[in-house]
């Protein structure tokens, strides 16, 4: 990944929150099959190797799952905030018109060596994990258990692990560092006035990230 100084983002703690905030993380493996990518939800222990441990699970019928093999390199890419940034927000456009478009975004990439898990008990733990960590939060959180218990059985047999132990960490916090205060203000201020939630969370991003 391009990582610019400014935008390079190392503190492990600031990546895996975005982690947890955004588990979607695009798997991206190369085998026999070629180049393949998927979406699939990850949790993310903090505690295991270095950097962490990834882990999910997919469709048995998906056939990425071969492609795990422990000599082989895995990238997962998590996609945080991000938003169009217009140059009529910028104070500079009024003073010189020198400005053009660009986009604020946070990334995380995690790179490490997967493996395909089989084990039905490690299978069934991981989706009350996975599932208690998306419910939790609800007034009335579903659980694995409020199914039958033969189909939550037949369902998991559908279904393949996957674990990532994180070798290297990157993220990068594109959030108008490059620009000057009066400009990073007009970001913040036009961001604000998107009237969505994406684009308010990168005005709260630019505000905090410093000016430059």
């Amino acid at each position: 990944m391009y990582e610019p100084p400014l935008h390079r983002q190392t503190d492990r703690a600031a990546l895996h929150a975005l982690i947890r905030r955004r588990p979607l993380g695009l798997l991206i493996t190369s085998g026999a099959q070629g180049l393949i990518a998927n979406a699939i939800p990850f949790l993310l222990d903090p505690d295991r190797g270095e950097f962490g441990v990834l882990q999910a699970h997919m469709a048995r019928a998906n056939g990425q799952w071969r492609d795990l093999q422990p000599d082989g390199e895995t990238l997962v890419v998590f996609q945080g905030e991000d938003h169009y940034i217009s140059p009529s927000w910028y104070e500079t456009k009024r003073e010189t018109g020198k400005v053009v478009p660009t986009w604020n975004y946070l990334m995380v990439q995690a790179h490490g060596r997967a493996r395909a898990i089989e084990d039905p008990v490690w299978l069934r733990a991981q989706i009350e994990a996975l599932t208690k960590a998306h419910e939790a939060s609800r007034a009335a959180p579903w659980a694995v258990a409020d199914a039958p218990e033969d189909f939550v059985t037949a369902q998991a047999r559908q279904i393949v692990g996957v674990e990532i132990e994180i070798a290297a960490l990157s993220g990068k916090w594109k959030a108008s560092q490059n620009r000057n205060v009066a400009d990073r203000a007009g970001v913040a201020e036009g961001l604000a006035g998107e009237g969505d939630t994406e684009a308010a969370a990168m005005a709260r991003i630019v505000r905090d990230s410093g000016p430059a």
